[in-house]
This record gives C-alpha cells, sequence and structure tokens, in this order.
C-alpha cells in the first residue's frame, strides 16, 4: 500500500500558490506535511485539510510556488481561489499562500 507521500508525489494539484513559511514555523516542511487551511487568521481551527506538494523541503522564512490538493477537494480549492490568499494553521499560524494559479 502506497504512503501518503508516495500518494502526493503523483497528484495533481487543485491549485497553485506563492506560500511563505514563517520564520517561526521552526521545523522545514517536506512532501507528507498537511496543515489546516483557513482564510481568515480570525477563524483559527476551522478550515480545509491541505497537503502542499513539495517537491523540495520548505524551510522556514522561504518563500515558494506550491501545488496544493485538499481533503475536501474542489469545495476548499473553489473557496481558496475566491479569498486569493488563505493561512497555513500547525497549532498556530506557520505561513501564507497567495493563490496564483487555479491549477497545475
Amino acid at each position: 500500500m502506497p504512503t501518503l507521500s508516495e500518494k502526493l508525489q503523483n497528484a495533481v494539484p487543485e491549485l497553485v500558490a506563492e506560500v511563505t513559511l514563517y520564520p517561526a514555523a521552526k521545523l522545514t516542511k517536506r512532501l507528507g506535511w498537511g496543515c489546516l487551511c483557513s482564510v481568515s487568521k480570525a477563524s483559527s481551527g476551522s478550515g480545509y485539510d491541505g497537503w502542499p506538494l513539495l517537491k523540495e523541503p520548505l524551510a522556514p522564512g522561504e518563500t515558494r510556488r506550491v501545488g496544493f490538493v485538499f481533503l475536501s477537494g474542489e469545495e476548499a480549492a473553489t473557496i481558496f481561489r475566491k479569498a486569493g490568499a488563505f493561512y497555513l494553521w500547525e497549532g498556530c499560524f506557520v505561513g501564507e499562500a497567495v493563490v496564483v494559479l487555479e491549477n497545475g
């Protein structure tokens, strides 16, 4: 049975965003890492489960264009496209993403 990372290697992005990982995130993120994605910092703890399709590790303080897939699929992608940006939550806000393309 394939691992999550193996499944994500072949995933087609539901949207592409310019992602900035905040320096406070502390740990480098790799393929297989997922987080809660929210359109507002006022709504911590609510949002959609998302996985950035990281071809290379993303370190705190870095910004990179990254594809995303979501547990809720197109429902989440549509909401984030309309918002134009979203925030990454992992116990606290660890980054932000600005939508640049609708899909890969």
